[in-house]
């Protein structure tokens, strides 16, 4: 029930990582040549084309602030164009990592929000101004589960000649995203939760006019153009996706997240998103039975994966919960979050929600 932060371990992966342990001491270091070189891209790819990106737009790497600061180090920051626009309700981490830029000259707008779950639209557009160079943005609010109008943000950045970086981490696997239709510059986000992928997988998505230009000051031997050839000297970048890649590839990760990639391809994120909206209502409907506050959106065209419920003395509630073995977890100014995926049935659902009565009553 907490697929928000962590998704359930496809058994598939028990075999992935054998495979690769066995791979590791009997072809050595002929694997690189064998498979492990390729191995980020098509991962890559996999991970793209539930998002509908073109083959060899998207890069993998290891968590979504290494993306955002792999975008970051293709802008400078030293001009009149260097202001930062995002929300308060974008996750802390890429929040840290904007805030460090002002050091390098950037102009940091945030833009406060008034309930705590949603975003205020209009007040974004209205800062983002042709002095602007990125919008760092997330699809769906971590807290919330609060789906930003990414559409109506993109179009206002591209028509004052901004960029945009989508954070898809709470929406790719649970809320259909097509990257081409909505004509985004960047997006990123990782496997760890919706995608079932285990943790030490992310992914950037750069469209792939913008791939073909940009320069990445973040960079590594595995963005040169003849990486085995350790040039002495600046770098070649060779062609996207490597060219947004930097170090040496994570392979037991990328290894492991494969599974997890395939069954929601499988799944299909269109009945997924079906699935969720209903168990979501539901959990929406027991927690006004019991008047309990709900810090995310009501209305299911607003509202991602996630349910936040903040009943009384909600933290300790949050622990029983787990030593109950229900899995779910608790962020300030949410609540416990309980987030079903497609593999959660109703009957656990509504289980969840009567264990919270129970912990309740039994305190009193």
């Amino acid at each position: 029930m907490i697929s928000n932060s962590l998704g359930a371990m496809p058994r598939g992966v028990y075999d992935a990582l054998h495979a690769y342990a066995d791979t590791w001491p009997t072809r050595g270091v002929r694997a690189w040549e064998e498979r492990w070189w390729m191995l980020a891209a098509e991962v890559g790819d996999e991970i793209g084309a539930l998002m509908n990106a073109p083959p060899g737009s998207v890069s993998t790497h290891g968590n979504v602030t290494a993306c955002q600061a792999v975008v970051a180090s293709c802008f400078d920051f030293s001009g009149k164009r260097n202001k930062i626009v995002y929300s308060d309700l974008n996750f802390p981490s890429v929040m840290y990592f904007w805030e460090a830029q002002r050091q390098y000259g950037a102009r940091v707008h945030m833009v406060s929000s008034e309930d705590g779950i949603t975003v205020p639209t209009d007040r974004l557009l209205d800062s983002i101004d042709e002095q602007t160079l990125v919008v760092p943005i997330s699809h769906i609010v971590f807290r919330s589960s609060y789906i930003n109008d990414a559409a109506a943000i993109i179009e206002k950045a591209h028509k004052v000649g901004a960029h945009v970086v989508l954070d898809t981490f709470q929406s790719l696997g649970t809320v259909p995203i097509d990257v081409q239709s909505l004509n985004v510059d960047f997006a990123c986000g990782g496997v760890l939760k919706w995608l079932c992928g285990g943790p030490g997988v992310a992914y950037l998505y750069v469209r792939p006019d913008l791939g073909r230009k940009l320069e990445p000051k973040l960079t590594g031997w595995f963005a040169h153009q003849d990486p085995f050839g350790f040039e002495v000297g600046p770098v070649r970048y060779a062609d996207p996706p490597f060219r947004f890649m930097n170090g040496t590839t994570q392979i037991p990760a990328l290894e492991a997240c494969r599974p997890g990639v395939r069954i929601i391809r499988e799944a299909g994120v269109e009945k997924i998103r079906e699935k969720s909206k209903r168990q979501t209502a539901r959990l929406i409907e027991l927690a006004d039975r019991h008047g309990w506050r709900v810090n995310t959106p009501r209305d299911p065209a607003k509202r991602g994966g996630t349910v936040s419920i903040d009943m009384p003395d909600s933290q300790r509630v949050c622990r029983e919960l787990l030593a109950r073995d229900v899995l779910v977890d608790w962020r300030p100014k949410a609540g416990v979050r309980f987030s079903p995926h497609f593999y959660n049935t109703d009957e656990e659902v509504d289980a969840a929600i009567a264990t919270v009565e129970r912990i309740l009553n039994e305190r009193v």
